[in-house]
């Protein structure tokens, strides 16, 4: 799970893909790491198991509406750039296909409220649980 916690991890041995951006680091893989310490240096038997959660999510097929949407992203894309239009991305608000500015991507945090709809819609579409442990 790359992104999360990044000021917990060292800076030692930082890489940079392609494009020069940094490659962030996988927190999961820390804590995995200084929780199986901890216990090593207590002297208390555990067991650790760690599943990548990245593998979870991206381990699911595409479905016939997944590959319809990607299509119709992927159409309305090809349109903007032939129309010469630039540093936008393809949206979906309330059923229409929308140009949103990168810039506009940037200026703000979008935050999901885990009591709310969405994330229960997202909970019950993935089947994930709505806590782990």
């Amino acid at each position: 799970m790359t992104g999360a916690g990044q000021d917990l991890l060292s800076a030692e041995g930082e890489s940079r893909d392609a494009s020069g951006n940094l490659r962030l680091g996988d927190i999961g893989l820390h804590l995995r790491d200084r929780i199986a310490q901890y216990f090593k240096r207590e002297k208390i038997p555990f067991v650790l198991r760690y599943f990548d959660p990245s593998y979870i999510i991206r381990s699911r097929p595409a479905d016939a509406e997944d590959s319809i949407l990607c299509d119709q992203f992927a159409r309305n894309a090809v349109h903007a750039a032939m129309a010469g239009k630039t540093g936008l991305v393809i949206g979906l608000m309330h059923d229409a296909f929308t140009h949103v500015p990168i810039e506009r991507l940037a200026d703000a945090k979008k935050r999901v409220d885990p009591g709310g709809d969405l994330w229960h819609a997202v909970l019950a579409t993935t089947g994930q649980p709505a806590q782990f442990g």
